[in-house]
């Protein structure tokens, strides 16, 4: 991330992203530089993407694109934009960055896999606490659960960012839906890993993972 100089970053939310990022490349998903038009392969997809710094340097370290691309971040002429671009970034799902959209998109790959009798690949898709206010995820949460979508994974980072909140915490919205639901310290690399890779017979799966309060 350090080799990232170019202006108007969003830091915050690219680092509140890196640990639980990391785990999931370097150890669950099923995905690599050789298999990204593998219909077998895992899909993850980037609902965060107005801090995507800590997904281009995890995507780098594991060989998706070179390194020295990473000093152009956000340069005229470079494919790494500050909001990821899936035609331009090498192992990028979705173009993102605006809010509300990468679970509903996630609920439909879910569900396109399913039509073509895809039962091996897992769909993750990473959302801020934030996008929680948006009425969207709210839908798509409420019709993931019932749906049985059991391919179907929703990282959330908790950073206390949301407007509203939720009664009895994130986790708790999930499962009222139906959604198998966890909630762990997002920097602990093996409580991610055990949250990540707990079995949910018929249902989503939700992981909330909470890091430090966002600064003003």
């Amino acid at each position: 991330m350090a080799l990232m100089t170019g202006d108007e970053k969003h830091s915050t939310a690219a680092t509140s992203t890196l640990d639980a990022l990391w785990v999931l490349y370097d150890r669950v998903l099923r995905v690599s530089p050789g298999r990204v038009a593998d219909p077998g392969r895992d899909r993850f997809l980037l609902s965060k993407g107005h801090g995507p710094m800590a997904y281009y340097a995890v995507l780098a370290a594991k060989g998706f694109f070179g390194e020295e691309l990473l000093a152009g971040f956000g340069a005229y002429d470079s494919p790494l934009g500050h909001h990821p671009d899936r035609t331009l970034v090498p192992g990028a799902e979705i173009g993102s960055g605006s809010l509300g959209h990468g679970l509903p998109l996630a609920v439909g790959t879910a569900l396109g896999l399913r039509a073509q009798g895809l039962t091996g690949p897992r769909v993750w898709v990473l959302i801020g606490d934030a996008e929680l206010d948006e009425g969207s995820n709210h839908e798509a949460i409420g019709y993931a659960g019932p749906a049985g979508l059991e391919a179907l994974h929703t990282l959330v980072i908790d950073n206390g960012s949301a407007t509203y909140g939720w009664p009895g915490g994130i986790a708790s919205r999930f499962e009222a839906a139906g959604w198998s639901a966890a909630t762990v310290d997002g920097r602990d690399h093996e409580a991610l890993y055990a949250a990540f890779t707990a079995p949910h017979p018929g249902r989503p799966r939700a992981v909330v993972a909470r890091v430090e309060p966002k600064s003003a």
